[in-house]
């Protein structure tokens, strides 16, 4: 399986928060009377989303995710008897559930712990040779390339990718990606790896040069407890239009009808669906309007720190008209956080 997969609700709504400019308040002629607004801003992202919601988040049995175990799901499909260890077979969780169809039936895959086991495995961390000291002697030894243009195996050559984030973080102020990096470095789980791996051998190099700069290698066995699962598979739909209504029932939240809004207001969702849309408190009636149908009520109080969650971003799919949105809102106060 493949750890560096993402998150796939996610990586939408990233894409969408950066690099988008933020359009002026009142440009779409909805400001508000009186004096110049000083509270928060409010701004208003929508990114439509393509096809239907099947076509986002139900796989072909044929043609499942890559990171997903397809041993796993062979045998549950076929109601036989299999665990995994470590890993979600299909990295499926209450909140991200995962469908396949099969022969025209829908399914919905998930997992259940059904034992914990204790693995003893390798775990390489590297350490910058020039943050040694002057007295740091590397025997002469000569540093082997740990890059994908080097000698090492494949299986060191992730390693020593993966274990090089720890060690560039240690006394930086930035981090590492946590669901790679394990105790400080990286954990050879995989037996197949273990055996070609030339860093866990006996008499194994002892330094890396990778990205320019120079590791001393040190390896340590380490004891892991491990859960153990049971992938599940539960038939759900026999129909796309039945398995339509379960997503919108999972993933969508306001559904608003075009024809209910003003046209200030459906003018606003145009905005917001190009680029983005901003107003400072208090805002619009149109603005105010919107607010309420996409059921974003506390941003429309003026204390919206406090009622809208601390100020926290807010990102939810929603219904407009026969679209689906996934709509993202972001409050910027006075100096523009």
């Amino acid at each position: 399986m493949d750890e560096l997969a993402s998150s796939r609700r996610r990586l939408l709504v990233g894409a969408l928060a950066g690099g988008i400019g933020a359009a002026a308040a009142g440009c779409l002629g909805t400001e508000s009377d009186g004096d110049a607004a000083d509270g928060p801003e409010l701004r208003l992202s929508l990114s439509r989303v393509d096809g239907s919601l099947r076509d986002r988040y139900v796989h072909s049995r044929d043609d499942p995710p890559e990171e997903w175990d397809e041993a796993a799901l062979n045998a549950v499909l076929a109601g036989e008897s299999y665990t995994t260890q470590h890993r979600k077979p299909f990295f499926a969780s209450p909140d991200d559930p995962a469908y396949v169809l099969r022969d025209g039936t829908y399914h919905r895959l998930g997992s259940v712990v059904v034992d914990e086991v204790a693995e003893t495995y390798p775990v390489l961390r590297l350490f910058d040779v020039d943050d040694e000291g002057s007295g740091s002697d590397d025997g002469g030894e000569s540093a082997v390339d740990g890059g994908e243009e080097g000698d090492l195996p494949q299986a060191d050559q992730r390693a020593v990718h993966i274990a090089h984030f720890a060690a560039r973080s240690r006394g930086d102020a930035g981090g590492y990606p946590v669901g790679l990096v394990e105790r400080g470095g990286y954990a050879y789980r995989n037996e197949t790896a273990r055996g070609e791996s030339a860093l866990l051998a006996d008499g194994g190099p002892e330094r890396v040069a990778y990205r320019d700069t120079t590791y001393r290698v040190e390896i340590e066995r380490e004891r892991f407890h491990e859960a153990v699962y049971r992938p599940i598979a539960e038939a759900v739909a026999e129909s796309p239009e039945r398995m339509e209504a379960i997503l919108r029932a999972t993933f969508v939240g306001p559904r608003v009808a075009p024809d209910d809004l003003s046209a200030e207001s459906r003018r606003i969702v145009e905005q917001a669906d190009m680029e983005e849309y901003a107003e400072t408190h208090p805002y619009s009636d149109a603005y105010v309007e919107l607010l309420r149908a996409i059921d974003a009520r506390p941003f429309i109080d003026g204390n919206v720190r406090k009622d809208a969650g601390v100020g926290e971003d807010r990102e939810e799919m929603i219904r407009y008209g026969d679209d689906y949105y996934e709509r993202y809102l972001r409050i910027l106060d006075e100096e523009g956080n």
